[in-house]
Parts: C-alpha cells; structure tokens; sequence
C-alpha cells in the first residue's frame, strides 16, 4: 500500500469538470485508489465520491493506492492535485 499526503492546488479546487478528469487519471490503474480527507474516504473512481468530498486549493488529501500499480496511481493523482500534467 502506498500513501502520500497531497495540497490541491488546482486554482477552482476540485469541481465538477477536474474531478472528471482525476476519476480518469485513477481509472487508468488497476489499484484500488482512494482519497481521504476530514475522516472521510472515498474511491477515486466513483466520480460521485469524488464529488461529495468537495476539495478547495489549499486543503490536503491522503493519496491511498493498493495494487500492483499503486506507486505510478498515487503519483499521477499526486502530479494532477499539484496542477501539473497527470
């Protein structure tokens, strides 16, 4: 298992047209891919999950992968969360 904590610093934090595109980027791993924040975890595939968390720029999230791919998963959501090319 591979965690990493994470600042989003995506300038419109993450709102519905990123979090599509996170849900893509997690989708593309075969590892279970998490995001956790404030005592709640969700599945970085479900773009309804992913919503409901509501993440402004500047707050942090805990990256958790687990999966034969999950050190790349957790460092391409980590690059997108960072506002750089995921």
């Amino acid at each position: 298992m591979t965690k990493r904590t994470v600042e989003v610093k995506l300038q419109s934090g993450l709102e519905a047209r990123p979090v599509a595109v996170l849900v893509q980027v997690a989708s593309r791993y075969e590892s279970k891919v998490y995001l956790e924040t404030n005592g709640r975890k969700v599945n970085a595939k479900s773009i309804m999950g992913m919503m409901s968390l509501g993440l402004d720029s500047g707050e942090t999230v805990l990256v958790t992968a687990d999966g034969q791919d999950e050190a790349e998963a957790v460092s391409s959501i980590e690059k997108f969360l960072k506002g750089e090319v995921a």
